[in-house]
């Protein structure tokens, strides 16, 4: 527990200099002489990088561990932040941008696999999973309005300059309190009998069914329409605090639904599909309904996040078996490549359609592709389980 709870610490921090990023990146673009098109494309590189980090994570965090490799991220990272506070054209940020997605692409398969091999039972990992998204989501409440308002107060060099600090100290701080091994255990059902990895083929490389990766893909590329959308909205018209606020909008609706922890006793797929229809329908709302309306919609919009990616870290966890690090690898690479196609299909689309509609379209497709019938359902909880205790 006492791992867990230093790992949240440090997720926290690398969360919330992140996610403070995301309402100033394109008005500091823009400043910068960028067009709404460079724009797009800037946000998608940066994903794409991720894929040749992410292809190098899994194996190595399986191999080596998590630790080295959390340090490393975090600690380039934020050096990168410092030199990003003294560019002066789109086309440094845009360099820049492809190095922090390279070296951001080992954090999420590490620190996922360490928080999935700290217990053996899928419920309490369920639960460490919630906490991850918990993290994930207080960082994201308050990061963009903070974000916002330290560049309405300071300027967008001293900003990325202090959040770069903030990240080189805490990959130094993981260096101390961080465990060198964490022990990998197999993960089991409530009596005790450990679930095997399953197997969809001898000839596949893949430790599950590929359509698995449909889900991150989806959703990454919807978020990815989302964050190119909102700071654009009005035509570039809102200000950078109105935008802050938006993006916080969603995380206490993600938190709201985070907050549930009874949610974890159910099947992973349920929730997922559960969600991934919510978000569909946000995704419509937004798409159709009046600009006075935002704000309820995307806090149902966040309350449907809440839903889906601790439940999505469980069905990993689930199918992946003792290759963690693989599987995660896996799972940010198809998300990578959704994150770099959303925006950058947002930024070619025609005025006249909405990207939010395509969002809405591009989740509703992916719902079909994916195999619900071959996952089992949770077991039922003991009463020494974790929620009886």
């Amino acid at each position: 527990m006492k791992t867990a709870l230093w790992l949240y610490l440090f997720l926290f921090i690398a969360f919330f200099d992140l996610h403070a990023q995301y309402p100033i990146l394109t008005p500091f673009a823009i400043s910068l002489g960028a067009a709404p098109t460079f724009i797009g494309w800037m946000m998608g590189i940066y994903s794409l990088t991720h894929l040749p980090g992410n292809l190098m994570a899994g194996p190595k965090v399986d191999k080596h561990g998590s630790r080295r490799y959390i340090m490393f991220s975090l600690t380039a990272a934020g050096i990168i932040l410092i030199i990003q506070s003294y560019i002066h054209t789109p086309w440094e940020l845009l360099f820049l941008r492809a190095i922090s997605g390279f070296v951001l692409a080992f954090l999420s398969p590490a620190c996922l696999a360490m928080l999935a091999q700290l217990s053996d039972h899928p419920v309490t990992q369920g639960k460490y999973m919630s906490g991850h998204g918990v993290v994930h989501t207080l960082a994201s409440v308050l990061s963009p309005a903070a974000g916002a308002f330290i560049v309405a107060s300071f300027g967008f060099s001293e900003t990325f300059s202090s959040l770069g600090i903030i990240l080189v100290v805490t990959g130094l701080m993981a260096y101390f309190t961080l465990p060198k091994t964490v022990p990998a255990p197999q993960a089991q059902l409530s009596d005790g009998h450990a679930t095997p990895a399953p197997l969809f083929g001898a000839q596949t490389r893949l430790p599950f069914n590929w359509r698995y990766l449909i889900l991150p893909f989806v959703l990454a590329c919807a978020q990815g329409i989302l964050f190119y959308e909102i700071p654009l909205r009005n035509n570039g018209s809102a200000s950078m605090m109105s935008t802050g606020l938006l993006f916080s909008i969603i995380s206490l609706g993600a938190l709201c639904t985070l907050s549930l922890l009874f949610l974890n006793k159910y099947s992973p797929m349920v929730r997922l599909l559960c969600g991934i229809i919510l978000m569909s329908l946000s995704f419509y709302a937004l798409a159709t309904t009046p600009e006075a309306t935002i704000g309820i919609i995307l806090f149902i919009l966040g309350t449907a996040k809440g839903i889906i990616f601790p439940a999505l870290a469980s069905l990993f966890i689930r199918i992946g078996g003792a290759r963690l690090g693989k599987t995660f690898a896996l799972q940010s690479i198809a998300t990578s490549i959704g994150s770099f196609a959303g925006p950058v299909l947002a930024g070619q689309l025609p005025d006249h359609i909405s990207p939010f509609f395509i969002a809405f379209l591009i989740l509703m497709t992916g719902l079909l592709f994916i195999p619900v019938k071959r996952i089992s359902p949770t077991p039922p909880l003991s009463a020494s389980g974790p929620y009886h205790s």
